[in-house]
Parts: structure tokens; sequence; C-alpha cells
């Protein structure tokens, strides 16, 4: 049997820390969170990791200083830095610094979760899909076209990311929660109905005929070939 993947979050913010450990462990991850950067980087020099998520603000040890201590000792996993700063000069300090990636905060999860996958790829090498398929559904991931039955269908981009989550997961019931942490970003309210509004914008344009998407009361939505 395969292990996961493990990822290192390094984040400070509770919140976010949160938001980003869920969203990884639904993703399929084993993830550990290091609130700090003397305890971020005792991780990373102790535990085999396939990749990290780092804050550059960070108590004890800035994210910056974290990532050049771990490459002068000889460490190749990818990572990944979290700021709120979104300036040039910043993101190149930050690549400079050892990162392979910069994502700028606020930001959605499946945007987080698709810069890590490239990083392990890249890592390892390992092609990811370029077509999602779910009964007479198709989704291709480059040309971002998407086909029921031979029809092509026109998705916003976030019915798109919701569509790309649900065939992620075919037969498997995802909560409201977590297609809120997945096509939303973190900031968003819990308690809002953007996930009920987008869910039946993507209905009426995938379920025309038969239906696909299942609500599962009290827990959710589900995907399920017609």
């Amino acid at each position: 049997m395969l292990l996961p993947m493990r990822i290192l979050v390094v984040e400070d913010d509770k919140k976010i820390a949160s938001f980003v450990v869920n969203g990884l462990k639904q993703s399929g991850f084993a993830v550990d969170h290091a609130s700090d950067g003397e305890d971020g980087l005792f991780r990373a020099q102790t535990i085999a990791y396939d990749a990290a998520v780092v804050d550059v603000m960070l108590p004890k040890l800035d994210g910056l200083t974290l990532i050049q201590q771990l490459r002068g000792n000889g460490a190749r996993m990818p990572v990944l830095i979290l700021s709120a700063k979104g300036s040039v000069d910043d993101r190149v300090r930050g690549l400079q610094a050892g990162g392979d990636d910069y994502l700028i905060k606020p930001f959605a999860f499946s945007e987080l979760l698709a810069r890590i996958q490239a990083l392990i790829r890249r890592a390892t090498q390992t092609p990811e899909p370029t077509r999602l398929t779910v009964g007479d559904l198709t989704l291709d991931l480059l040309t971002r076209e998407v086909h029921r039955g031979g029809e092509r269908l026109e998705l916003q981009p976030r019915e798109f990311a919701l569509l790309e989550y649900l065939m992620r997961h075919p037969n498997r019931p995802v909560t409201k929660t977590m297609i809120l942490e997945h096509i939303f970003d973190y900031s968003f309210d819990p308690q809002t109905n953007v996930v009920d509004v987008l869910v039946h914008r993507l209905r009426s344009k995938v379920d025309k005929n038969r239906a696909m998407i299942h609500t599962i009361r009290g827990v959710g939505y589900v995907l399920r070939p017609a």
C-alpha cells in the first residue's frame, strides 16, 4: 500500500493554517503543521516531506531564513511561499531565498493545491492526468473544455473549479465546507449561501437531461455517473 504524500505547513495564523491543513488532508495528503519558524525548521530537518508550505512572517524564525537554512543544509524538497506581500521585489526575495513558488494572500485553495501538485510533479517527474472522465462527462484540464454526451458546456471559472473538484472525487460525498475551502478563499464566511448558488448554476448546465450532481441531505453533494 502506497503511503500518502506528506506536506509540512508552517503558518502561525490559526484560521489560514486550519484552512490549508484541512484542505490538504481532504485532498489525500498527510499533513504536519508548525506554528513558528523554529518548529518548522526542526520538522523539515528531521522528517522527509514531499513539499512544504511556508509563510513569510513567522514568530521565532521568519520564513525566508527558514528556507535559506534548509537549502544551506542541502534540503531539496519543493517549497511554496505564502505571503501577504505581493510586490515584485518581495516575490524575487522569496525565490532567491530558495522558494520554488510564491502565492499571495488571500488565495483560493484550488490554486494552492494546483501549485503544490505542480511542484511535486516537477520534483518527482510524475505526470498529472490531463483529462477527467465520469460517465459521459469529460473535463480537459489543459484546454479547460467540458463535454457531456459530446455536447460542449460553457462554464465560468468557479463552475469549472467546482466540477473539477467533484470529478476528482466521484461517488464520494463532499460537504459545503469542503467546497468553500477548495473553491473560494479562506476569508469567506462559512454561513454564506455561495455554495448553493454555485451548485445550482453548475447543475443547470451539467444536468439538463440526466442528473449527475446529487444532494445528500445534511451532508453535501456527490457526483455520480448517470
